[in-house]
């Protein structure tokens, strides 16, 4: 499931600099971007399903149609994440949203009894800390409708990334989450008609972001899901705002720094540490406890 992980995380990165792309150049306004986006996920996806299914035999494939929580926690992310990026500079923006995931995260795995081993913390401070080293040189004071719009949007992919770890059916749950944000996305069109701004190129951008790095991202990162723990699931997030750097130096135009570079080796030997740390001393000793029970 590495391939998974590593082409999730991949698309997160790109539906990061899309959207920059989109809103920072005012191709798009926020409202629009998230209706398109969606809109394009759930084509994408009925369109995988009706392909696939033709593959399968029916009675093969579990059902599952995804949840009404699922896709709320999907549309509050992806609305939130839009508007607060109109007060909030990326920098800002980037750090209230990776840390209101980890810490919703991590809060709800060690209140429903799962506890951390002392180098899984060392490893999350560790990444965090390099997260935290990239962005704090942008950082302005954010206003305060933007930090908790972002909060806002960080803890509902947060919850929609737990609900994912229980998923039997990725593709078939992804897709009806996303079907399931149409309410929501009518109203959203209702709420926002008079200040749609839409040009050819911010529609393309959001197309992109709702049917490549949303639509088909977030359907294998439920694959990813089903092989990570919660805090595992957490902190390799921490991967996208650095590979969106390298994005943004692609197709912005942005200078790799040494910064970059030296909080780059803080995250991945932070995420390296949380990996290897919960195999050796949680996972192998479980499993050779087992076998002398055994």
């Amino acid at each position: 499931m590495i391939v998974s992980t590593v082409f999730a995380l991949l698309a997160f990165a790109a539906n990061s600099v899309l959207c920059r792309l989109a809103l920072d150049e005012n191709t798009i306004d926020a409202a629009s971007f998230t209706v398109v986006r969606l809109v394009s996920g759930i084509v994408i996806l009925l369109a995988l399903i009706k392909i696939t299914s033709k593959k399968k035999p029916a009675k093969t494939e579990i059902k599952s149609k995804g949840s009404w929580l699922a896709a709320s926690m999907l549309f509050i992310y992806a609305v939130s994440f839009s508007y607060g990026y109109i007060s909030l500079d990326t920098g800002t923006g980037a750090l209230i949203l990776f840390g209101a995931v980890q810490i919703t995260m991590i809060l709800t795995s060690v209140l429903s009894g799962n506890k951390l081993h002392l180098s899984e913390w060392c490893g999350l401070t560790i990444a965090f800390s390099g997260f935290a080293y990239l962005v704090i040189p942008s950082l302005t004071t954010p206003s305060l409708i933007g930090f908790m719009l972002m909060s806002i949007s960080g803890m509902a992919w947060a919850f929609y990334t737990l609900i994912g770890r229980k998923s039997k059916n990725a593709l078939s749950d992804t897709a009806y989450n996303f079907l399931r944000t149409a309410p929501f996305v009518l109203a959203l069109v209702i709420f926002g008609f008079d200040n749609a701004h839409i040009t050819s190129t911010g529609f393309l951008l959001a197309v992109l972001s709702g049917a490549i790095a949303s639509g088909i991202g977030y359907f294998v990162w439920y694959i990813a899901l089903t092989t990570l723990s919660v805090t595992q699931a957490a902190v390799v997030q921490l991967l996208v705002p650095i590979i969106a750097a390298v994005g943004g130096v692609i197709f912005t135009s942005e200078l790799i720094t040494l910064r970059l570079i030296e909080s780059s080796t803080l995250v991945l030997g932070g995420i390296l540490t949380v990996i290897l740390g919960r195999y050796y001393f949680v996972q192998l000793p479980a499993k050779k406890s087992r076998k002398n029970i055994v």
